[in-house]
Parts: structure tokens; sequence; C-alpha cells
């Protein structure tokens, strides 16, 4: 059985190491308060006896544990990051243990009336009788993803110490800045040597995920001239409101707000304007690629339509990739994840094989040679103060490692 109340204690040490990555950083990690955990990892690794343990410059952590069978088995990893959402403050987090939930709403906060409640968050409902942990509703919990690295640094531990579970070579893999974007970039496949591994990244028990959303970002400028109001006419451009005739010339019901499953969407996640000049930040993401690139056609277009409209020097875009579904590099190797759903059934924990509607890691490693497919880590409501996690779920996500590492050195054929 899995030490119930070292993995407790585990993930507390971690989470209240504040960790958030920020985007506007040119340095990996983007953030120097990242090293705090990345080195207290490294120590860690080594002391529960795993080898080969490394720290690069840039804060990507990778240890062994050694085969313990004496023949051929696939060198497989596990995967988690260290980094935390900057869209809520991860700093001085005061997490809160609420024991035998019975579907109660919880005051996360009394003073400012901040509750968890079923009647919003209805999944909670999911874990009646389980120990959940809240936030105290001023920050974020950071179990996306220390949830992820505890249960990888409690597997290894366990495997450690019940040597009488035979397993092949397991590769571990801890990276700053997932959050924004930039976990594999620096990611040395080769160096890590797996020959598919698996990221600990996802949300509710049981989910294992090898569909993600194709992503690119857009940005769309709007130029306008300023001139004194009294003596505008026929001179002043104000670029705000053209700025709102392209926002209305995309589809209105295409936004994370009114899709889900398998609809994609534009995001308009960030605007600032002024008469002169106004930026807008978009984010598109769809999992069918054809649906993907006419999404950015249709950005495009409705951009060439305005600057034909109003003269060619209003409207600017710019559209990049950020990246692709690893679906495709996935299926080709589908044993990898009938290893994980395996490995999940006989734990007794019902599969829910569905498409992230967002992206993770693997969706990039997958492109780098690392087939790498999404399993739970148990955590709800990421990025917000909202976010809890069941312990229980930790404790599955946790057995789900040990269990596909052991199916994984019994299979004779991949």
């Amino acid at each position: 059985m899995i030490h119930r109340q070292r993995l407790i204690d585990r993930f507390i040490s971690y989470i209240t190491i504040d960790t958030e990555s920020d985007p506007n950083s040119n340095t990996t990690p983007s953030t120097k308060k990242q090293w705090d955990l990345a080195n207290k990892l490294v120590e860690e690794l080594k002391a529960i006896g795993m080898t080969d343990v490394s720290i690069d410059e840039n804060a990507y952590i990778m240890a062994t544990l050694p085969s313990n069978v004496n023949h051929d088995v696939p060198v497989i990893g596990f995967i988690s990051h260290f980094d935390t959402s900057p869209d809520f403050t991860g700093a001085n987090i005061n997490p809160q243990i609420v024991e035998n939930y019975q579907g109660q709403d919880l005051v996360l906060n009394a003073q400012q009336d901040i509750v968890l409640s079923p009647d919003y968050f209805e999944d909670l409902l999911l874990y009646k009788g389980q120990t959940l942990i809240t936030t105290d509703g001023t920050t974020l919990l950071g179990a996306d993803d220390k949830a992820g690295i505890t249960e990888i640094m409690s597997a290894m531990e366990y495997l450690i110490q019940h040597p009488e579970i035979k397993h092949g070579t397991i590769k571990v893999g801890f990276t700053p800045d997932e959050e924004i974007g930039r976990g594999a970039h620096k990611f040395d496949v080769e160096k890590f040597g797996a020959e598919w591994a698996y990221t600990m990244d996802g949300s509710q028990i049981g989910e294992l995920e090898y569909e993600n959303f194709n992503a690119a970002g857009a940005i769309v400028k709007v130029n306008g001239k300023i001139v004194h109001p009294g003596y505008a006419k026929g001179k002043m451009v104000n670029s705000m409101y053209h700025a709102t005739e392209f926002i209305n010339a995309l589809p209105k019901q295409e936004v994370p707000e009114h899709t889900e499953g398998y609809e994609g969407f534009f995001h308009l996640y960030d605007i600032k304007g002024s008469v002169e000049v106004t930026t807008l930040e978009y984010i598109i993401r769809d999992h069918d690629l054809s649906k993907f690139e006419a999404r950015k056609a249709l950005m495009q277009n409705v951009v060439d339509d305005l600057n034909k409209k109003y003269g060619k020097s209003i409207f600017e875009i710019e559209i990049k990739d950020q990246y692709f579904n690893m679906k495709e590099k996935v299926e080709p190797v589908m044993h990898i994840v009938d290893i994980a759903e395996e490995a999940m059934k006989q734990l007794s924990i019902t599969p829910l094989i569905k498409a992230i509607r967002g992206g993770t890691d693997g969706s990039q490693l997958s492109y780098m040679g690392l087939p790498c497919p999404n399993i739970f880590a148990g955590g709800h409501n990421f990025h917000g103060r909202y976010e809890y996690v069941p312990v229980e779920s930790m404790i599955k996500a946790t057995e789900v490692i040990c269990k596909i590492a052991e199916l994984t050195a019994k299979k004779n054929k991949f």
C-alpha cells in the first residue's frame, strides 16, 4: 500500500514552494524561484535511491530506476512539470485538508465569502467519503502539476522499497515552464532514453488522453489616428471601434464558454486599446487539423477584407503555431495507451479515454520522438482559487504508475 500520510506530506511540501512561471521572461526556467523546488527534487530523488540523477542549466531534471529483471523490457518514462500557472498567484499557499467529505459546501475563506460548492462544481460529488486538499481561497493549489510529481516520486520510492514488483528501466523527468508552453522546448529526448513515456498531468481519476488540440496564437494590431476630438471629423480613426468589428466578424458561438468535446474555438484572452492603436491577443484551438487550418485562414481573411474596406494599413495580424495533436504520433504505437488502460482496469479504475481540451508537454514530446499519452493526476479546477485534489486520486495515480511498470515488464511483444 502507498503510505498515505507520506504522500500528503510530500505534496504539501511541494505546493508550499512558489514556482509560478512568467511568460514575459526570456530565461529557462522563466523564474528563479522554480530552482527552489527543482533543487529539492534532485536531492529527494537521490535520497529515495534513484540513479543517474541530473539537473541541467535550464532546470530539467532526469533520473533512472534500473531494471530488476533479466530480460529485455522497453525503457519507459514518467514526466511532470513543477511550475504553476501565472493565471493566479501561487505564493503563500495555505492548503486545507477536508477529511471524509460528504458533499457539503466548503468555506474556503469566510472573510472573503469564498465557497467551493458542489452546486457549481458538480465533480465534488464524485468524492464523497474521501479526503480533499483545497486552497484557502486566496491562491491556486498547485496540484497542476505537483500532484503528478508527488505521484511519480511516491511510485519510484514504492518500487525501490518493493523489489518483488518486477519492472524494466524507468526514467523520470521533471520540467519547468510547462504552464507557459515551454516545458518541452529544451527537453533532451535522446538523453532521457525512453521508448515512450506518460505525462502525469490530467485531472479527474481515470482520465487517459492521447489527443489534444492543435494550437496557434494570433496577435491582431489595429492602427488608428488620433486628432483633437473637437476637429476630428473625417480625420480621426478610432482603432477601438475597428477592433470591435474584427471581434464581431468571428463566429460568436465558437468561443470556450460555448464549446466542449471536439469543438474548436477562437479565444480572445487579452485586449489593450486606445484611439491610436488596439491590440487583440487570441488563441486558436481545434482537434481536427483541417478545421484548425481553416480557423487560421478565416482570421487572415477577416483582416484582408477589413483592410480592403478601410485601407491596408489599418489591420495587421501575426499567427504562430504553438503545438499539434499528438494523436498522429501515438496512434501508430497504441499499445502504450492499451497498457495504461489495462493498468487502470486491474486497479478497478474506470478509464476515461477522451481528448484533452488543451495541451501538455506530451504533445510536443510526441513530435520530438517520445510518444507520450497523458494520465490523470487527480486535481480539479486548475489555475484558480477553487482548485482541489482528492488524496485517494493521488494514491490511485501512484498505483497506476507502478502497475504500468509491472505490466510493461510482463509483455512479450510490443
